[in-house]
């Protein structure tokens, strides 16, 4: 009887004990007393779920060097967040959670001062733990839960999760800032789910969407093991949020749903396992967007709409809702791109009578396609020509905007609201900007458009004033004539850099000595390449890391170099290309300002003590070519990059590739498909028809890629000089003859999660042997090149890279 009684017993023991590893990884039940440290100081940074999915505790901000305190998934490279308690007012290394020996779940920071606590509780508190469902819960010696984070959820709701009312959820303001934004998911007390935006003080705006489900105040938001999400109603009835999607099963999937930055209310799932994911990329995935256009929802006459004042809401290359500046435009806040713009140059004068007469040189009629601010209307047009519709602006002073569309003019002034840019929309937005050499403007010459708008402005104004008395037209006349001579013969006298803007992307000009004051005396080097040297800078007054490059003073050529990165970078916007934030042209200096990256470049992430895991390596190559395949085929004007290497990709801080170095950029225009030029490029990385006198096309950017793809999946460089083993000394070579012996499993012999996916191993050799060969004919574009990494088009058995047997589109 005794030992029939002794494992039940023993088992009781067992799950009532804490379970705690030495690290602090493992945590199943916490006990009070226990504590966790930002930056691990003494003691351990977060406690992990029985499984590892979920961790809680501190979460290191990127480039901030503060932490939240938070739920995130721990074992997806992102570490995405999931719930956090403090993303008003993080804290730094050193602040600490306990909970306590009262029971109560305390944050504070480095000086002991209390941040956060959670709500009072009724009961005394047995344990704390995170769970495998990413729900952190407080339980009672009662073995009840007296507290979890489930009931109080910050932007995201995850799967088993119930919200009753009322309950809501909260955007932050941005990508990296989790500080509450400017939107609400509110479950209301009548049942109804609603989106709003906030305004002054937390004020809400009139809903931009509802679920207009009937008066029941016991309904829930429900989002199952199954991955479906709906509204649950008293009667039992099922609301769905949306169009229907197939539903996937968590035990495949993770999956979350957030309210984001921009107001959309998104599901996102990620596969588990490669096993898993078919034809899923190992990254997040949007399955559903409510509403399904955020820039196209009801415009309301209090409010900006989906995008701040005086900017415009526009779909990325991702399908999700950017907001934008018009021509001429600037962010209030670069930092928070939902804030609204502001002009970059002195609005036209109304004080007196000679601002008609001024406006005909000071400033010009920029157009942007289909794109409207529909309720900032003043005067309207009916019947009207183009030409008369800029002249009307041009001529009234309060005009700041015309949208021109179907022979109708509408006249506008700041600020503009509900702002869009979308095919359906139409017609021409002309925003009213200083010309090239107004004393209005702060802007280059070539960013407002140059000597020709200036020109065909003037041919306006003398249209819409043929009508007028001779002596008004003789006067005009002259001071047209007057201002024409005065351009010409100021022309000579701007100095400015060759920027030029397409759709609405400008950058900041920065002086010298900002930049040094930024970098601290340019102390802190990340990096020296062949067109100059990279600094850390921290720019004010957001206190923002950037990496700042200055070029080296070769009085022709490195100049000529920094106006092709100028007009290359302010042209194209793209999740696998970093970011240009500003320059500086001042004298004979000259910098570059970019985003900077805070986990450097691929090649110290291949090349170090510790191989990648393959997962990363393969989302890293499919950024890197979506990023080509945006600046071959997808920009305005197509981009050759010319130097594709480890060194020139740079990791964010979700390690989604970026990039960068566009100095050796070749610019073609439309009607061009190839150009010659110097030999570019870098020793490993370089096409066969530079050392030819070969035309250079895109395929010397698909054959560096070959090399890359080579270097990603093996994780070693190109060329080893100092190779023990002459066939190992070049991979490229290296790699061709053992796939043409089949002997391919050699090179990954010692890495275990390669050879279980040794097919698709495979298979991208296959496209690196394609994209190495010597013909540039035979390389396949970066186009077929994404298809092909992305398992949507065959990948066929290539030839050697010196053969021209065959080819691929």
């Amino acid at each position: 009887m005794a030992s029939w009684l002794f494992l039940p017993t023993l088992l009781i023991c067992f799950l009532s004990c804490p379970l705690q590893s030495v690290k602090g990884q493992t945590y199943r039940n916490i006990s009070p007393g226990a504590s966790l440290s930002a930056g691990g100081r003494g003691s351990p940074s977060s406690w992990s779920s029985p499984s590892g999915e979920f961790a809680f505790g501190f979460h290191n901000l990127p480039q901030m060097n503060l932490f939240l305190l938070a739920i995130w998934y721990d074992k997806l490279p992102e570490k995405t967040l999931v719930w956090y308690a403090n993303g008003d007012n993080p804290v730094q290394s050193g602040s600490k959670i306990e909970l306590t020996i009262r029971g109560e779940l305390v944050l504070t920071d480095h000086r002991g001062r209390q941040v956060w606590k959670q709500d009072p509780l009724s009961g005394n508190i047995s344990h704390a733990a995170i769970l495998d469902t990413g729900n952190f819960v407080m339980v009672s010696t009662t073995s009840d839960q007296v507290w979890q984070s489930f009931d109080e959820p910050t932007d995201t709701i995850l799967p088993t999760q119930i919200l009753d009312p009322p309950s809501v959820l909260s955007s932050r303001q941005g990508e990296t800032n989790f500080s509450k934004g400017k939107f609400e998911l509110r479950l209301q007390t009548d049942g109804n789910l609603v989106l709003y935006p906030l305004s002054f003080k937390e004020q809400v705006y009139p809903a931009y969407w509802a679920s207009n489900t009937p008066d029941d105040s016991r309904s829930q938001l429900v989002f199952n093991e199954t991955g479906s999400v709906y509204l649950q109603l008293n009667n039992g009835t099922r609301f769905n949020l949306g169009p229907s999607v197939d539903s996937l099963s968590t035990r495949d999937f993770y999956q979350r749903m957030v309210l984001e930055f921009n107001g959309v209310f998104s599901l996102y799932v990620y596969p588990k396992t490669l096993s898993k994911s078919g034809t899923w990329p190992q990254s997040w995935t949007l399955r559903r967007s409510i509403p399904q256009n955020m820039c196209t929802i009801g415009a309301q006459d209090a409010g900006s709409g989906a995008c701040g004042f005086n900017s415009y809401c526009e779909f990325d290359q991702e399908g999700r809702p950017q907001c934008l500046c018009p021509i001429g435009y600037t962010y209030l806040d670069p930092n928070d791109q939902l804030n609204g713009c502001k002009r970059r140059f002195t609005s036209q004068n109304c004080e007196d009578d000679g601002s008609k007469k001024g406006s005909l040189l000071e400033f010009d009629m920029m157009a942007m396609v289909n794109t409207d601010w529909p309720l900032s209307n003043f005067e309207s047009y009916q019947t009207v020509t183009e030409d008369d519709c800029r002249a009307a602006c041009l001529l009234d002073c309060l005009c700041d905007v015309a949208i021109y569309r179907n022979n109708q003019c509408w006249k506008k002034r700041l600020p503009l609201s509900n702002g869009r840019r979308d095919l359906s929309v139409g017609g021409k937005a002309l925003i009213k900007v200083p010309s090239a050499n107004s004393t209005f403007s702060s802007l280059s010459p070539n960013l407002l458009g140059g000597k020709k708008n200036n020109r065909r402005a003037l041919l306006v104004i003398l249209s819409a004033i043929l009508g007028s008395s001779a002596f008004l037209n003789f006067l005009l006349l002259s001071l047209v004539v007057f201002g024409l001579w005065m351009m010409r013969n100021r022309k000579k006298k701007v100095i400015g850099s060759d920027l030029e803007v397409y759709g609405a992307v400008i950058i900041s000009n920065f002086s010298y000595k900002d930049l040094e004051k930024a970098t601290d005396g340019f102390k802190q080097v990340l990096g020296r390449g062949a067109s100059g040297t990279v600094y850390k800078g921290s720019v004010l007054p957001s206190s923002r890391f950037v990496a700042v490059k200055e070029l080296d003073k070769l009085p022709k050529d490195k100049d000529e170099e920094f106006k092709n990165e100028m007009r290359v970078i302010s042209r194209v916007h793209h999740k696998n290309l970093v970011p240009l934030l500003g320059f500086c042209d001042e004298e004979h200096h000259r910098l570059l300002v970019y985003e900077f990256m805070n986990n450097g470049s691929l090649s110290g992430f291949l090349f170090g003590d510790s191989k990648p895991n393959w997962n990363q390596r393969l989302r890293i190559m499919f950024g890197i070519a979506r990023g080509l395949l945006y600046l071959h085929e997808e920009c305005q004007t197509q981009i050759i990059h010319c130097d594709i290497k480890p060194e020139n990709v740079l990791l964010d801080e979700t390690f989604t590739p970026r990039i960068a170095d566009f100095g050796l950029a070749k610019l073609l225009r439309a009607e061009q498909t190839r150009t010659t030029t110097g030999i570019r490029g870098t020793k490993g990385y370089v096409a066969p028809e530079w050392f030819k006198s070969m035309p250079i096309t895109t395929k010397v950017d698909v054959y560096s890629f070959g090399i890359l793809l080579l270097e990603i999946i093996f994780c070693r460089k190109n060329v080893l000089l100092n190779s023990d083993k002459e066939e190992q000394a070049v991979l490229s070579d290296w790699v061709c003859d053992r796939y043409t012996e089949g002997k391919l499993n050699v090179l990954v012999e010692e890495d275990q999660e390669a050879v279980n996916d040794f097919k698709k191993v495979e298979r991208l050799v296959k496209l690196a042997i394609w994209c190495i060969q010597e013909e540039p004919s035979l390389r396949p574009s970066m186009k077929k090149v994404t298809q092909m990494l992305e398992g949507a088009v065959q990948v066929p058995e290539p030839p050697h890279p010196c053969s021209y047997i065959s080819t691929i589109d």
